[in-house]
């Protein structure tokens, strides 16, 4: 037992110095990093044609005020593209009566999955083949402009740093109580694994990209590929930055702000569901996963555990060593809660639930099980009302 005590202060002791580090990242970050907005220049002086390519499945919530908003954008050469996935709801005909009032936008309805494609990738593969942009902007059915700039300064930010893919990340539109309290948390998975600075910086492997947004060349995007070469994975955005960086291009991840916002998910159920597809999309092996789980438990539930059983325990008689386990993660705790208060504010989140980052730590833990569950042999992954076998997935 006081090994025990002993390994659990250890390890407590080495997460307080992890979040403390968090501090100093987020004063950085809120001092330094690059926020791209409206106000940022844009469109550049030519205005090549941009072609944005929407996949939509079943999207008859969400699609008319993604067109529509998309539409309403400032930059003066584009096209908009909606590739209706299998939908079997009023998707097409929403999109078809806008059609009839805009010129720039099209439609194309595909009716059958060819074998060994996901749907997504197969719709933006039809609809990017369809295209006639110097650039390829591609978006998802769920998103909302909140500024008729956004391609204008995309663009420009996007040429003005030579990059070859942008990723712009969205303002998250969390209303629900679940929502604030387990989408913080699992973007913060994300950006532990996945450091910005290392994203952006050609020295590092590090790849990442939200399919939220995503500005790619048409030229860089042939030399991936096309999404020819990620037709069966599962989060493509992920695996299409990774074969970027592979092939030496430029990918670059911006903060926005007030540019476009996505709600992800609006139940319990959907947001386990939807995480966990990502994180088995995106990490796709069980040492990552699992390595996924033990950061999580030490960074999120360990702390509460440990000062909860030290304490106890020594109040009814274990020795000094639980004290100093029991403190050691009661200060580790409470550095969490200051980190997060903070880090909640970046996401545009609601940072007085700080106080629930260790329920959004366990929830996600379960999606991350789930996760493991998809390597099991015969496991299948539902998405958008497709069964996709998950064995020997990226």
């Amino acid at each position: 037992m006081y090994i025990l005590a002993v390994l659990l202060t250890v390890i407590t002791s080495l997460v307080s110095l992890i979040w403390s580090s968090r501090h100093i990242k987020i004063y950085k970050e809120n001092k330094n990093g690059f926020i791209l907005d409206s106000d940022c220049p844009g469109p550049p002086p030519d205005a090549p044609l941009i072609s944005v390519v929407v996949a939509a499945k079943d999207e008859e919530a969400t699609i008319e005020s993604c067109v529509r908003t998309m539409l309403s954008q400032d930059y003066p050469n584009f096209e908009l593209i909606v590739c209706n996935d299998r939908s079997e709801d009023r998707t097409a005909d929403i999109v078809e009566q806008i059609c009839d009032e805009d010129t720039r936008l099209k439609l194309i309805n595909i009716e059958e999955l060819p074998e060994g494609w996901c749907g997504k990738n197969n719709a933006m593969q039809i609809g990017i083949g369809a295209s006639s942009g110097e650039w390829i902007c591609m978006i998802d059915a769920d998103c909302r402009q909140l500024s008729s700039r956004t391609l204008s300064v995309a663009l420009e930010q996007a040429i003005s740093t030579n990059t070859d893919m942008l990723s712009i990340l969205p303002t998250l539109e969390m209303k629900g109580f679940w929502e604030n309290v387990v989408q913080p948390v699992c973007s913060g998975v994300m950006m532990i694994w996945f450091d910005p600075d290392k994203v952006n910086s050609p020295a590092h492997k590090s790849a990442y990209a939200n399919g939220a947004f995503i500005l790619i060349s048409k030229d860089a995007y042939e030399k991936i590929g096309t999404h020819e070469a990620i037709k069966g994975c599962i989060n493509e955005d992920m695996h299409m930055a990774s074969e970027a960086k592979g092939k030496g291009l430029r990918l670059k991840v911006v903060r926005s702000e007030e540019l476009y916002t996505v709600r992800m998910y609006t139940s319990l159920k959907a947001i386990i569901q939807g995480w966990s597809r990502i994180f088995f999309g995106t990490f796709g092996t069980l040492k990552r996963l699992v390595a996924s789980f033990a950061l999580m438990f030490c960074m999120g539930p360990l702390p509460y555990l440990t000062a909860a059983v030290g304490l106890t325990l020594y109040a009814t008689g274990g020795s000094t060593a639980w004290l100093v386990a029991g403190l050691a993660g009661s200060a580790a705790a409470i550095i969490q809660m200051s980190v997060i208060f903070r880090f909640y504010r970046i996401l545009q989140g609601r940072p007085c639930l700080f106080w629930t980052y260790c329920l959004g730590c366990v929830i996600t833990l379960y999606a991350i099980v789930k996760a493991i569950g998809n390597l099991r042999s015969g496991a299948k992954l539902v998405w958008k009302n497709t069964h996709y076998a998950t064995a020997g997935r990226k």
